[in-house]
């Protein structure tokens, strides 16, 4: 009788065993490359974070009244320029409130707006109060662009304290502050000048990064006659599902404008 064809059971075995041996290589081999498909993917998303970050604070400091710029702990703090011109008369007298300059390429909003007379005296304090005279006005009540030269009311009587060499005026908005609380950082912005730095302001914050680790480092130079003032600030970002960081450091100078 002819024997029938086919496989051993041993055959049979060992072919299931090499099978399940190539078969766990290949699940090893897609999920490692898959972890690190996604790892990467974690690491440019991070980078392209600190980016974004870095740029709209940066954006934002190059926009800063150079002299107004605070640093108390975890907080930054700056009046941001709305406009700049050069006035041709000031208030005179008591209860005077117009100031002639020369007209705006933009004109800048009023109600929330000061205006400022850059003098070289001019201490960072000083621009958050409200003395009179001083080197800030009451807020602007309205700006006639229209006239020859234009005209800014302001909502009552200023004298300003010091004059510019070059007749410098500009317009400067709210406060704008950067405050670190735990692992996020808040932008505050909408609230009212004080003399003495909050930290942080007591306003609603936007959230400018959600997954820091470690403490943000604001490091303020002010200006001098020869240089710029510097802004430094160094943060560091952590993978909410690993413990890979990615930290940016970033220096911005703030032109120091006569």
């Amino acid at each position: 009788m002819r024997r029938a064809a086919g496989f051993t059971l041993v055959e049979l075995v060992m072919v299931i065993v090499l099978l399940g041996i190539v078969a766990t290589i290949s699940v090893q081999f897609v999920t490692l490359s898959t972890r690190g498909a996604l790892d990467v993917s974690a690491r440019q998303q991070r980078a392209l974070q600190g980016v974004v970050i870095s740029e709209q604070i940066t954006r934002e400091l190059r926009e800063a009244f150079p002299l107004s710029i605070r640093a108390d702990g975890g907080c930054l703090e700056w009046l941001p320029t709305e406009a700049g011109t050069a006035y041709t008369r000031l208030p005179r007298g008591a209860g005077a409130d117009e100031i002639e300059v020369a007209p705006f390429s933009s004109v800048p909003p009023t109600d929330t707006t000061r205006a400022i007379v850059y003098g070289y005296g001019t201490s960072t304090d000083s621009l958050y109060g409200s003395s009179d005279p001083g080197p800030v006005s009451p807020p602007i009540s309205e700006i006639d662009n229209s006239a020859s030269p234009a005209v800014i009311t302001l909502s009552e009587g200023h004298r300003f304290r010091e004059r510019s060499p070059e007749r410098r005026l500009f317009v400067v908005g709210q406060p704008v502050s950067l405050c670190q609380n735990g692992r996020f950082l808040y932008r505050y912005s909408g609230y009212a000048p004080d003399t003495s730095q909050p930290t942080p302001p007591s306003v609603t914050p936007e959230v400018l990064a959600a997954n820091l680790t470690g403490n943000v480092d604001l490091q303020y130079i002010p200006p001098s006659l020869q240089r710029a003032a510097v802004v430094q600030f160094t943060f560091t970002l952590k993978d909410p599902q690993g413990d890979e960081t990615t930290t940016v450091s970033q220096e911005v100078q703030i032109r120091n404008v006569p």
